[in-house]
């Protein structure tokens, strides 16, 4: 069984997605942070995340760095947007993230193009979202647990910006495949949202037998 877990930053896909994976039993991989450990690698070398040829040139990435905490931070998410854009740099993880998915028993796997793009196919879609103000108000919890310093207001700014880009640009933009199961996390807790996208899944299953 293939399931996959799309939605905007910030909107609890990540969590969700472990917790499917952890309840039936399956593998999952946060194809997001492929595109982090590029964006990281672009500043880490001093290039343009703006360049096609520099951001490819950061896909050859080191595996260690899919360890780095700084692929967490705020800004790398800027960095990973940014990078994304590039079509050269999606085609250089997309057959990375196809070999995950189809895996002896399948996988779970989170993003923003798994649905549409990495695997049109799966046997289970969900694309999960929230609103902005309530993303924003994670993300900056998130951000304060950390310890890092940060306002509320530039984190709602990052994120606005980033689902611009997102949901714009011309290769595999973030939208619902046309059969995703849509979730809004908004008014759930933690629990709740898990417990909704379980069910969607279980649901989706039987559907599909």
């Amino acid at each position: 069984m293939i399931v996959a877990v799309d939605g905007p930053t910030a909107s609890g896909k990540g969590t969700l997605a472990r917790a499917i994976a952890a309840y039936f039993g399956l593998p999952y991989l946060d194809t997001g942070l492929l595109y982090r450990a590029v964006g990281r690698q672009v500043q880490l070398a001093g290039t343009n995340p703006d360049s096609a040829a520099d951001a490819l040139a950061a896909a050859d990435f080191p595996d260690a760095l899919l360890s780095d905490p700084e692929l967490r931070s705020e800004a790398i998410g800027g960095f990973a947007s940014r990078v994304s854009i590039h079509p050269q740099v999606r085609a250089a993880l997309l057959e990375r993230q196809r070999a995950f998915a189809q895996q002896a028993g399948g996988a779970v796997l989170d993003g923003r193009d798994i649905g549409t793009v990495i695997c049109p196919d799966a046997d289970v879609k969900l694309f999960v979202t929230a609103s902005l103000d309530a993303r924003a108000d994670r993300r900056f919890a998130e951000m304060q647990s950390q310890g890092r310093e940060i306002t509320r207001e530039e984190i709602h700014a990052q994120i606005e910006r980033r689902d611009e880009r997102d949901m714009n640009r011309k290769d595999a933009p973030l939208k619902p495949a046309p059969d995703a199961f849509v979730l809004d996390t908004t008014a759930l807790g933690k629990d709740a949202a898990i417990a909704a996208a379980i069910e969607a899944v279980e649901q989706a299953r039987g559907k599909t037998r």
